[in-house]
């Protein structure tokens, strides 16, 4: 009865061995799978970082833009200051070159006043038109020095004002332009601080569209690996499926190429593997291309030294030495998917 269910049981390589190509797939698509999660991941980080930069940029630029308004006003209030300085100059000099005259005109009447003749009273009183005239006289005279003394003062006190005030104003014209250009200097500074932030997200923006495509070529290449292992699996099916009809064949109508060899055939591997495979048979070619007495593959066959192209050509004892060396002690029992049906793995 186990023979008769082994009949349609064909050896399945393991995938390091038997078929390479389906191992070297999965493989690779483990690798990109990986690759993947780490461009997924940098992707994410360098999006949280550009985000970030987004807001420092933000603040910079409204401090940028807050201290550009501050210079403004500053520029605006140092030139008014400029223009009431230029204004109270003038005055000053103006005021200057009044007192000038002024004290030159006092200075002239005193020494005139001093140079004259001395009149005498009966000269003074003979030239006078009466007492009151005298006196009107003699009041005119004090007025008139009396003027001149107050247009004087006036002025000096009209150009220590604007001495004053030209004074004031320098020293607002020395302060807004140390605020001016402390304020333009704290511009300059954000305004570099903000180009040099754009510069940075723009190399991280860069850098992760470049991710977004590396990731989206490993996304194409991992879906190309999928299919290519999907379509050998449908292969690998069936091919199992094909060789468990041509095994249900060969057990109804069995074309050996040799003897039947029995329990004591002096078999490589457990006998009972060996008769689920091929019922101690050295069975043709299957259509899955396994043949001989252990329903050897072709790749495996060669890949284990084996000669020619395919086991069922080759002696029995070349057999046996080819499926010892698979079986490895025992280590090589899941090259046989028989071992796991009879329960030896």
């Amino acid at each position: 009865m186990l023979a008769m269910i082994a009949a349609a049981v064909i050896l399945v390589p393991a995938p390091s061995s038997a078929d390479p190509s389906l191992g070297s797939l999965n493989s690779q698509l483990g690798r990109e799978q990986s690759r993947q999660h780490q461009l997924s991941s940098s992707i994410g980080g360098l999006s949280r970082t550009i985000a970030s930069l987004d807001g420092q940029i933000a603040l910079v630029r409204s401090r940028e833009a807050a201290v550009r308004a501050d210079l403004a006003r500053d520029r605006a209030a140092l030139a008014r200051i400029r223009v009431l300085l230029v204004r109270e100059q003038r005055l000053v000099t103006l005021l200057k070159a009044r007192l000038t005259r002024a004290k030159l005109l006092l200075a002239r009447q005193l020494v005139s006043s001093y140079e004259g003749d001395k009149p005498d009273l009966v000269g003074v009183v003979l030239e006078a038109q009466g007492f009151n005239d005298l006196l009107d006289k003699i009041a005119f005279l004090r007025r008139a020095e009396g003027q001149q003394q107050s247009l004087i003062k006036l002025t000096e006190a009209a150009k220590a004002a604007a001495d004053s005030a030209e004074r004031r104003l320098a020293k607002l014209e020395a302060i807004d332009l140390q605020q001016t250009t402390a304020a333009a200097t704290r511009a300059r500074a954000l305004a570099g601080m903000n180009a040099l932030l754009q510069t940075k997200q723009n190399a991280l923006a860069r850098a992760r569209e470049a991710q977004r495509l590396a990731l989206a070529a490993s996304q194409a290449r991992g879906s190309r690996l999928r299919g290519a292992i999907a379509r050998l699996q449908a292969q690998q099916a069936a091919a199992q499926r094909a060789a468990a009809a041509a095994a249900t064949a060969a057990t109804a109508a069995p074309t050996p190429n040799g003897p039947t060899f029995g329990p004591s055939g002096g078999w490589a591997i457990p006998y009972a593997i060996v008769l689920c495979e091929s019922g101690g048979q050295n069975l043709s070619p299957n259509s899955a291309g396994a043949s001989g007495y252990y329903q050897i593959m072709p790749a495996t066959w060669k890949l284990f030294g084996g000669t020619g192209p395919a086991a069922y050509l080759a002696s029995k004892s070349e057999q046996d030495a080819v499926a010892s060396r698979i079986w490895n002690g025992g280590a090589g029992a899941h090259n046989w998917v028989c071992a796991g049906i009879v329960g030896i793995t």
